[in-house]
């Protein structure tokens, strides 16, 4: 009797974690909608009634699990309007929340350790910054740090890093822009970790820096931490 009372205990426990975090899902998308007047598109979601976590979209080999576009049309459906956005997580409240790049922002995704040296030069500096998030890693690449920047900095970004001095590819740094998406917090990455906020969404960085203005410091940070060429040192 005991062990069953154990079981069902803990089993309550679950379903109260899961249903705390499916409102958490609700709430926070209805506040980019309504408080930053983001789109949001509801992505892909994890099926974890039995079993490991896997990814809604039925790939078991999905690199973005529960993470991800559901639909073709996701960008067409993307809406800032906070009660659209509430109907859409209440009636699949583990949706995860994906935000549209190109529209309200544009995003420059580099390694975690190189956002961090790029991060509190630019607080030294002084420098008017946006929010950042902070991934988990991937398969086959670590944590990530993405910064949020005015939208149309996709197209402009190769040749701020050739006035650089950075080639194609020298960089392990990402822009998305048109057409892309980042995962919000408090989104689940399947076993991977947990979209969060490096730097949270407040009223003191509303207004997004332009690229121009940061991708100096980001792509300095990112240069120490690149590979030496192959023909280097010798």
């Amino acid at each position: 009797m005991e062990d069953t009372l154990g079981a069902t205990q803990q089993d309550e426990l679950a379903d109260t974690g899961r249903g705390a975090a499916r409102d958490a899902l609700l709430t926070a998308a209805v506040t980019y909608a309504e408080e930053r007047h983001w789109e949001v598109s509801p992505g892909a979601w994890l099926l974890e009634d039995d079993g490991p976590p896997r990814c809604s979209c039925g790939d078991p080999a999905c690199p973005m699990p529960g993470a991800h576009p559901a639909t073709r049309d996701w960008t067409r459906r993307a809406s800032s309007g906070p009660g659209v956005v509430r109907r859409w997580w209440t009636e699949n409240p583990q949706a995860s929340i994906l935000l549209p790049t190109g529209r309200s922002f544009d995003a420059i995704d580099v390694p975690e350790v190189a956002g961090c040296l790029a991060l509190a030069r630019m607080e030294r500096m002084g420098l008017q910054l946006g929010p950042v998030l902070a991934m988990p890693g991937g398969p086959g690449r670590g944590r990530r740090l993405v910064f949020l920047v005015l939208p149309g900095a996709l197209p402009k970004l190769p040749d701020m890093l050739r006035r650089l001095g950075w080639g194609p590819g020298r960089l392990d740094l990402v822009g998305h822009g048109e057409g892309g998406w980042v995962v919000a917090p408090p989104t689940r990455i399947g076993a991977l970790g947990y979209a969060q906020w490096a730097r949270e969404p407040t009223a003191l960085n509303r207004w997004l820096p332009e690229a121009a203005e940061v991708i100096n410091p980001i792509a300095y940070a990112c240069g120490r931490e690149a590979p030496l060429p192959a023909h280097a040192g010798q």
